[in-house]
């Protein structure tokens, strides 16, 4: 029996909402007072991690075997909460977090996800909220197999392709990273998906005050990860 699934991810209006409400919160209340205190049984991060491998495992083995009990489970997170994971993934409909991870259920997973899973100022504030006042002790930055993104990029990298409107701009982080793997051995498109996940791990930490201070107390761990779309198999890089 694998963990409990739900086909959609956290719903971007409530996410919104979710973060509005913490702006207003942190703008009358001193940090201490708005951050949560951890509840009895939280998971470290290297058991969330566990919980993350685990769950795809189940996912490869057999992917039918999610059982939904939404009902139940939607009441119970409509008081509140808890996510013992932030995922940054691609936007790509065939990475669906919630099931690659095994059918976690309502309320497990803080989910951003944008095309080829790139760093930007919304979803690093998502990743601090979720650490600092969801209790979330794990983030993975998730790139996949084939992702079309990462292949734009790689274009342009090697062709100077331009693919105008606001596609250019979206890939823009991504290809430095395509540019140093440009001229490596193997896969030019699948190295820069793993170096593009790498990356964005290193900057959560490098740009975030917030994380860096988490990850040096040991309360939070960063994560790169690669998801195969054949296999369903992710493979975490760190």
């Amino acid at each position: 029996m694998c963990l409990e699934c739900v086909a959609t991810g956290i719903n971007r209006r409530s996410l919104l909402l979710s973060l509005a409400g913490a702006g207003f919160a942190a703008a009358t209340l001193s940090r201490g007072a708005f951050a949560a205190t951890p509840a009895e049984g939280a998971l470290s991060p290297d058991e969330a991690l566990a919980k993350l491998k685990a769950g795809n495992e189940k996912f490869v083995a057999d992917a039918n075997a999610c059982a939904a009990h939404l009902a139940d489970q939607r009441k119970q997170a409509a008081k509140g909460q808890a996510p013992w994971a932030t995922i940054l993934s691609c936007s790509d409909s065939r990475v669906p977090p919630e099931l690659v991870f095994g059918g976690v259920n309502l309320g497990e997973l803080f989910v951003i996800r944008n095309a080829g899973n790139v760093l930007e100022t919304n979803g690093l504030g998502t990743i601090e909220y979720g650490a600092e006042h969801l209790l979330a002790p794990l983030v993975v930055v998730m790139g996949h197999k084939n992702c079309g993104a990462v292949v734009a990029a790689c274009e342009v990298a090697k062709n100077g392709t331009a693919f105008g409107g606001s596609i250019d701009r979206m890939i823009e982080p991504i290809v430095p990273v395509a540019l140093a793997n440009v001229r490596e051995a193997g896969d030019f498109v699948d190295n820069t998906v793993r170096a593009n996940a790498i990356r964005g791990a290193a900057r959560i930490v490098a740009e975030s005050a917030i994380i860096a201070a988490m990850v040096k107390r040991g309360t939070v761990k960063v994560v790169p990860a690669y998801y195969d779309l054949d296999s369903g198999r992710v493979d975490f890089l760190a």
